[in-house]
């Protein structure tokens, strides 16, 4: 099944089970971000993408450029293993895991969460490339993706349960916009999807689609 219709399908469940009122904050939330998102600089097909070294739940140091010496890595930044359209995401990128490595690609998933979030995170999902922690999201400012969660969605997060700060390690309310990008071997971003509704993520076939043209140009 396409990811954007397992998204829209579970967007449409959930709001059965949402209040109007809710519905409104996280309507609004979505536009704030937009308008916010609207003023930065963000980072366009062409640009050098930012290094990092980051680890992953094996404790292992992952060098970004180290990475691009194997071949084009495929990066997505996710918000946590408490984000139902994250966990849609990431199990989505699992089915074609095979495919991008037989292209020579990588799939690196970068999140603020602890390792030990990580780890539930591929036990849940059953995942078989890295999720790396972005502890602090410095990497992320990196990508320039952070933003601080707006009150009104506080409230409802703390009201389920979902403590941001407890699972990122951290005392800030800081999320990442959730976004993929395509990084060719040489450093260049090939892709670059950024978009503030995070109920909406890039779909797999796509990213397999933009690794494929590079060994084409090349």
């Amino acid at each position: 099944m396409n990811l954007q219709i397992e998204l829209y399908k579970f967007h449409q469940e959930s709001l059965k089970r949402t209040s109007p009122e809710r519905a409104v904050i996280f309507s609004d939330f979505i536009e704030g971000l937009n308008e916010e998102f609207k003023n930065r600089r963000q980072l366009r097909i062409g640009d050098f993408a930012p290094n990092f070294t980051l680890i992953n739940t094996q404790r292992e140091k992952i060098i970004l450029s180290e990475q691009l010496k194997q071949g084009p890595v495929l990066l997505k930044f996710f918000r946590g293993y408490w984000c139902p359209y994250c966990g849609l995401e990431l199990r989505a990128y699992q089915k074609v895991v095979n495919k991008i490595r037989a292209l020579g690609g990588t799939i690196l998933a970068i999140s603020p969460q602890t390792l030990t979030a990580s780890q539930k995170t591929i036990e849940r999902h059953d995942l078989t490339y890295d999720l790396l922690s972005d502890h602090g999201l410095q990497t992320a400012q990196d990508y320039g993706l952070v933003f601080t969660v707006p009150d009104a969605v506080k409230q409802i997060y703390l009201q389920s349960g979902c403590v941001i700060p407890d699972h990122n390690g951290i005392e800030e309310w800081l999320l990442p916009i959730p976004a993929t990008f395509v990084i060719d071997r040489r450093g260049h971003i090939a892709l670059a999807y950024i978009n503030v509704n995070f109920r909406v993520r890039y779909e797999p076939a796509d990213a397999i689609s933009i690794l494929l043209s590079l060994f084409v140009d090349n």
